[in-house]
Formats: C-alpha cells, structure tokens, sequence
C-alpha cells in the first residue's frame, strides 16, 4: 500500500485515540572540489574526470552530511557541526556514513523512526547515475531502511553558480520521521 493509505490506517481508525506524529526536516551541504582529495558521495568513491575530490574536515560527503542535516533539522537538534564539529581532531577524515549512524541513534534516542529520505545531489560532474543504487543501498542500511524509502537524484546546475561552474557539489535532502 502507498503511504498514504498506511497514514490513514494509523491515524483515522474507527474508535481509536490513537494518532501518529510527524516531523519534516530539512538538509542541505555544499563542500568545494580539490585536488587531491577523495570523492565521496553516498559512501561511494567516485572517479572525478579532473581528479577532484571534496573538500572538508571529515570525508566531506555532501549527500550523506545533507541527510544527516535534515534528520537533526527534524527534531530541532541543531546540524551536524554541533555534533562533529571540524575544530575537533577526532572527526578528521571520518567516515559521513559512521557519523550518518551516529544520528539515527539520536533520532532513536528520542523515540523517533525515520520514515524516508529523499536527496539531489547538484554537480554538473562526474555523472551520478551509475552510482545511484549502490549511494541509495548505503543510505538505506546505515538508517535501516529498505532502499525503497530512500531518493537520491543527481541533476546539473546548467554550468550556473559554483556547482555549474565545477567549483564544488552541493546536496538538498528532506527527511520525514514519524512515531505513535
């Protein structure tokens, strides 16, 4: 069944009190390209025709860190520099879909479930479509989702702005968690 039809099981039942709870949240990471540095998107490392690579204090994976940006944005805890911020020597180099289970713990914590994901990553190169699935599969499995519940598109920016003009890459994610 769609979404939909479940929300209205949960929440519009005959002679029920009960109803479920909804929180939206919000992401988004943009994070130069250099030389020099690894190119990781969705946990995957990706060959950049130029050799580039993102720039950051962490593996500086935009899609995961705009993820993980909407899931604290859902429950008003702030971003993830509060939580791993790049001053601190401890997060150099860190794995995003480490720091990405990290988060889901603390949606947890609160008694929350992620629900879905879904993310553009906007970067006129390399092309993205070949990776998608395995990004989607990595996402999914650090939130303990089946795939199905995670969206992760690739769009250029034309050659407009930083990303069209391959300065950098950038990610907007939105989250949906839920409870009873």
């Amino acid at each position: 069944p769609d979404l939909f039809a479940q929300w209205q099981a949960l929440t519009m039942e005959p002679d029920s009190h009960r109803t479920m709870q909804l929180r939206i949240g919000n992401g988004y990471d943009i994070h130069r390209l250099v030389a020099g540095r690894p190119l990781i998107l969705g946990g995957v490392t990706l060959n950049h025709p130029d050799g580039l690579g993102l720039d950051g204090h962490s593996d500086a994976d935009v899609l995961v860190h705009a993820v993980m940006d909407a899931l604290l944005g859902a429950l008003s805890l702030g971003d993830i520099g509060k939580y791993f911020p790049p001053t601190d020597p401890k997060w150099k180099g860190a794995d995003s879909l480490m720091l990405l289970e990290q988060v889901v713990g603390l949606v947890r914590q609160r008694a929350w479930e992620v629900t879905n994901v879904d993310a553009v990553v906007i970067a006129e190169r390399p092309k993205l479509k070949p990776h998608i699935e395995a990004m989607r599969c990595n996402i999914a499995s650090c939130i303990g989702l089946d795939p199905d519940a995670v969206g992760v598109k690739a769009t250029t920016n034309e050659q407009l702005g930083p990303e069209g003009r391959e300065e950098g890459i950038s990610c907007q994610a939105v989250a949906l968690l839920s409870r009873p």
